[in-house]
Order: structure tokens, then sequence, then C-alpha cells
């Protein structure tokens, strides 16, 4: 990785009776930042900032957000015009690569993620371990961390093309792994792979076919699948994502750190979110209870799920191809007066007019709009979680194959402000009390 950050000034720091000269960097776009790098050797002093919020903890060149003006890019494209004009393997190609793909490389890319969609055949085992109403999240945590027992031959980062190979292995495999997690945990038989259907046509005949009778995806489900994976192929550094760097500072194998980035994602404040978004409109029910709802969000006794976010303090530009998305799929299998639907637009209408939710900054996010597509499609909650963990594994290889290139990275280790107890000496056992 070549590094493109560039000097544009200095800040001094004065700590007591010491002061260093910090450099301000600046990036292509976004904010500029203050380099802390020598403050600690320099001052004696180190930085508090919990949660990593005002800290650049990387530089790198795959996605920008923009939270006060709704912005999110890959690579300098906009999210919106992504997932109008491009499948998911295109935009896996521009993540992985910089640049969108020509037609002959995206031909070539193609055949070559379709290809690697099969797992090996004692990998099926593997599922047999866990009891058969597992939680799917918890059966991809343990699958993608298994995969480095069967794919050893791709684990050496220090070479690119075995990094290659395995980016290849895990974008063509997170779908076939994730459809076995919930054919398991529905108790039916696992379903194969076909090369002649694209990405996500694949992933959902995986999910819905069963030996009885095939299942052929409608048009309009394909789509939205395709938005879905796009829309959430990466974020930033967010706190999987944060977490697959971290793992992969320490020079842990692709698949162990892709693993660590499923476990975090599973948490509720990250990759559960849409999840419960979709239980709190279940929980209201109808459009006559929003108010009382609302009344109840003000005074705290509520929790308005699917709005605002931690980085956007605007209209979600995810959000806007979302609910485009949600309408379609409503619309075409016939489910447009669907009670939650009615919930969510009557929600989203009153806090988006509300001051309340105006000067707090609650736009509805992604997760409002699309676990009610998931929904609509036939998935049922617990797979929320791991459909997110599939579209989001492209990004978290793009970001950890760019950390591994990166000359100035370093492997993790935050500092912290100690307040224990001081230094203090063992007494005898008796003498203890």
């Amino acid at each position: 990785m070549e590094n493109k950050v560039a000097k544009s000034g200095s800040a001094t720091l004065t700590v007591g009776d010491k002061s260093v000269e910090l450099p301000v960097l600046k990036g292509s776009v976004g904010p500029d930042v203050v380099d802390i790098r020598k403050l600690y050797g320099e001052t004696d002093v180190f930085t508090f900032d919990p949660g990593f919020t005002s800290t650049a903890s990387c530089e790198s060149q795959i996605t920008f957000i923009d939270g006060d003006q709704g912005i999110l890019l890959y690579r300098g494209y906009p999210i919106d015009q992504l997932a109008e004009s491009c499948s998911f393997l295109e935009v896996a190609y521009l993540l992985l690569n910089g640049e969108l793909p020509t037609a002959s490389e995206l031909t070539e890319f193609e055949h070559t993620i379709t290809h690697h969609t099969m797992v090996h055949d004692q990998f099926n085992r593997f599922f047999q371990g866990f009891r058969r109403d597992a939680p799917p999240m918890a059966i991809m945590v343990a699958a993608v961390g298994a995969l480095s027992a069967f794919y050893h031959d791709s684990t050496n980062i220090h070479d690119e093309k075995q990094r290659e190979i395995s980016a290849h292995r895990m974008i063509a495999k997170m779908p076939t792994i994730a459809a076995q997690a919930f054919k398991y945990s529905v108790g039916q038989p696992f379903v194969y792979p076909r090369n002649e259907l694209s990405y996500a046509e694949n992933f959902l005949r995986m999910c819905f076919s069963v030996p009885a009778e095939d299942y052929k995806p409608h048009p309009v489900a394909v789509k939205a699948m395709n938005h879905l994976l796009i829309l959430q192929a990466d974020h930033e550094q967010n706190a999987s994502t944060s977490t697959v760097r971290q793992a992969g500072s320490s020079e842990a194998n692709p698949f162990a750190c892709i693993a660590a980035g499923i476990a975090c994602l599973w948490g509720p404040l990250h990759g559960g979110a849409n999840e419960a978004a979709l239980n709190m409109l279940k929980e209201i029910g109808t459009v006559d209870k929003i108010p009382a709802f609302i009344e109840g969000v003000k005074n705290r006794e509520q929790k308005l799920m699917g709005f605002g976010h931690r980085v956007y303090k605007s209209y979600d530009p995810r959000a806007k191809v979302m609910q485009k998305t949600a309408h379609e799929v409503l619309d075409a299998f016939g489910m447009h007066d669907d009670p939650l639907m009615k919930v969510a637009m009557e929600l989203e209408r009153i806090a988006l007019e509300d001051q309340y939710f105006i000067d707090r900054k609650l736009y509805p996010n992604v997760d409002f709009y699309s676990g009610i597509t998931m929904n609509a499609l036939g998935f049922p909650a617990d797979m929320f979680t791991v459909l997110f963990a599939v579209s989001r594994t492209v990004g978290w290889i793009a970001q950890w194959n760019e950390m591994i290139s990166d000359p100035s990275q370093k492997i993790s280790r935050p500092r912290q402000v100690y307040t224990g107890a001081p230094h203090r000496d063992v007494a005898p056992i008796e003498k203890r009390g």
C-alpha cells in the first residue's frame, strides 16, 4: 500500500514544562488529523479516547463516510450509484482492487468466485457437532475459523498470491457456509451451489431449495439481495472491521481474522441492530399504537431502534436505497399491506417531523428497512446478522489485505489509564484481613 497522507501543518501541545510539535496530516477528503505517534516518547503522556471516537487507527483508501452530510463512498463511488448500477461481485472487485472491473476482468473474477463456492466434503460433517437448535451465528463463528484447517495452503500472509487465494475462497464460500448454517438450524439437508447462477441467486437458492422442490429466486428478490450485500459490504473502521485489523496485526491467518470479525458483528449494538428494529416494529404492532410508543421514547421508557447512527448525523444514504428496495419486495410478493411496513412508514414520518427527533438527529438508518426486507424474503430474525456477515466479508478482507500491505502497520497495542491499586507488598496469609 502506497501511503498518500500529506502533512498540512503542525500543532504544539504543552504538558507541564514539556512541549512537543505534532504534525497535522491531511487525507484526500475528510478532517485533518494530529499525528500523536511521538507524543509519549517526548512528553511521557498518552491520549485518552474510549471507543476511539476521535482517533484514526490507520490510513485507508477503501471507504469514506461524511456523517454530517450523509455520504458513503466505496473507493470514491457513491453507495447509491453502486447499488443501482453494479452487481455485488463488481463491488467486491472494486473494494479488493481499487477500481471497478472491465467486462473481461469481471468475467474472470465471477468465474473464480463461482468455482470456489463448494466447501470440502469433510467440512460438512463439522456441523453435526452442534446442537440442532444452535444459533446460525454461533455456527458461523466456528465454521469460518475452522476453514484454516481445511485450506491451510493459503494462510501465509506474506505471500501475495496466497492472500489473493484466501480472499477468493472466503468471498466464495461464505454464502455456502451461511446457507448451511441456516439449513442446519431448520433441520433441512444442505443444498449445493450451482455454477450457472449469480452470487445472490445462488445464496437464495441454497437457503430456500429443498429436495422435493427447487427454488427459483424472483428477480426482485435477487435485486434486493444484491442491494443488501452491496450496502453492507464495508463501512470504514467500525467495530468488526477494527477487530479484523487488530487480529490481523498479530499476523493471524485470514480465516481466524474474519472469524473474529464475525464474533464482533454478533453483538446487538453492531450487526444485531436490524433484528432489534424488526422486533420493535412487531412490538408496536399497529399504526394506532405509534403515538403511545413515541411518548414512551421521549420519556425514556421505550427504545427507538433503527434510528440514529454512531457516525451519520443526517439521513443514512444506505437507508434511502433500502427503503425503495423494501417497497419493491413487498409489492412483488403482494405484501404492500404488510402491517410492519405500515408501522415503519408512519413511524418514519412522525420521527422526521417531530422536533424531538430532529433536534437529536435521529434519522432512519439502513437497519430500519433491511430487517423488513429480509423478513419479507423469508429469513428468520436469527439469520439477519448472518446475512450481514456474508456481505461484510468482502470489506473485512479488503481492509485486512490493505493493513498487511501497509508499511507503517504495527501490532495493535492500545494503552490505558490505570486506576487500580498502586504498588503494595504481599503480606503473609495469617496477617491478611
